[in-house]
């Protein structure tokens, strides 16, 4: 049955009950619902619990680490509640750390905009500088290409979306509830289970491929069984670089698709493909800004890296056969100067939104 809607009062003492279940030590703490789940997090979005409350759920939930039936009850509460987009046709979107990039050079815009330019939509949504990590943003990284996606009202998204196959949700602007957990964040000190959620939700609507990036091999068996109960039909989770989707260069790729609820684990080796290299360290935006023009022309330190990323997302996705057909597209884009123009589309639509 349904929560049904709470006074403030009724909804902090329901509340307890939730924390009651995920804060009572090592030996009889347990999980919520999938409905608990849910309704605990709307209780937190609507402000019906109260600070004290949020936060101790929020470090018991970290320390005993969500289950999946949990995952996926704020799941449906992001479905339900946040911004959405839609294609008329089979999209990719990817999931990543919302507290961004400190490390290695990020990719995935640049991915992105390959991909876009080969006709396959692509969804991505991301924050502004966050705790803990307080990462370059995805933002950040597009307005050094001089592609603006704050500011912006959904209808331009869906506009853009539309016209160059690309668009970026930025929460600050389209989810101003989640927006408000933020300074839990940087109060705990440590990322909240929503972090989690992060990297299994997308504001796409219809038929994608969403990719969720991992660093711990628990954190991959959760996600797919999060996305299983939530019915997400066609999953790839990526030991990527700092969490992300990005593919490295440097090492094997430790990969998985999940379809039709069965899953098969993969492992791309670049050196194969020749795409072998060092990935590249985070520089500061006006190093990447340089070195990104420079790779969407098939040049420079992030070109092998696009390339592997590019080829390998337009094969999983299905515009290609095989990842030797999807290096070669990539290829292709790069080569001809489609990249850059692409680029330039991107630009070009959202200064007339």
């Amino acid at each position: 049955m349904a929560a049904q809607p709470s006074s403030p009062a009724s909804g902090r003492e329901t509340f307890k009950t939730y924390l009651r279940k995920v804060g009572s030590g090592e030996h009889t703490s347990k999980g919520l619902s999938r409905e608990e789940a849910r309704h605990a997090l709307e209780l937190i979005l609507d402000e019906e619990a109260t600070p004290a409350q949020i936060g101790a759920f929020l470090i018991a939930h970290r320390i005993r680490r969500p289950e999946p039936q949990e995952l996926t009850g704020m799941l449906d509460v992001y479905r339900q509640r946040g911004p959405k987009l839609s294609t008329t046709t089979k999209a990719i979107s990817f999931g990543m750390p919302f507290d961004g990039r400190s490390r290695t050079a990020p990719i995935y815009p640049l991915t992105a905009l390959l991909l876009a330019a080969a006709g396959l939509p692509v969804v991505l949504q991301g924050a502004g500088r966050m705790p803990v990590k307080y990462g370059v943003s995805s933002a950040e990284l597009f307005s050094s290409l001089e592609v603006n996606w704050t500011g912006r009202n959904l209808e331009t998204l869906q506009q853009c979306l539309d016209a160059t196959n690309l668009a970026l949700v930025h929460q600050p602007d389209h989810f101003p509830a989640a927006e408000s957990l933020i300074p839990y964040r940087e109060d705990l000190g440590k990322r909240p289970p929503v972090a989690s959620l992060e990297l299994l939700w997308t504001a796409h609507q219809g038929e994608h491929l969403l990719v969720s990036g991992f660093v711990h091999p628990p954190t991959e068996a959760r996600a797919w069984e999060a996305l299983k109960l939530a019915d997400e039909p066609d999953v790839m989770t990526v030991k990527g670089l700092e969490g992300s989707t990005d593919l490295p260069i440097s090492r094997a790729c430790v990969t998985a698709r999940c379809s039709n609820n069965q899953q098969e684990r993969q492992i791309l080796h670049p050196r194969d493909h020749g795409c072998y290299g060092h990935d590249q360290l985070w520089e500061g935006l006006d190093v990447w800004s340089d070195q990104a023009r420079a790779a969407l022309g098939g040049q420079g330190e992030l070109a092998t890296a696009l390339l592997w990323n590019a080829g390998t997302y337009l094969w999983q996705a299905g515009c290609e056969d095989s990842l030797e057909q999807g290096l070669e597209h990539a290829r292709e884009l790069l080569n001809s100067g489609q990249a850059l123009n692409h680029l330039g589309a991107v630009q070009a639509a959202l200064a007339q939104g």
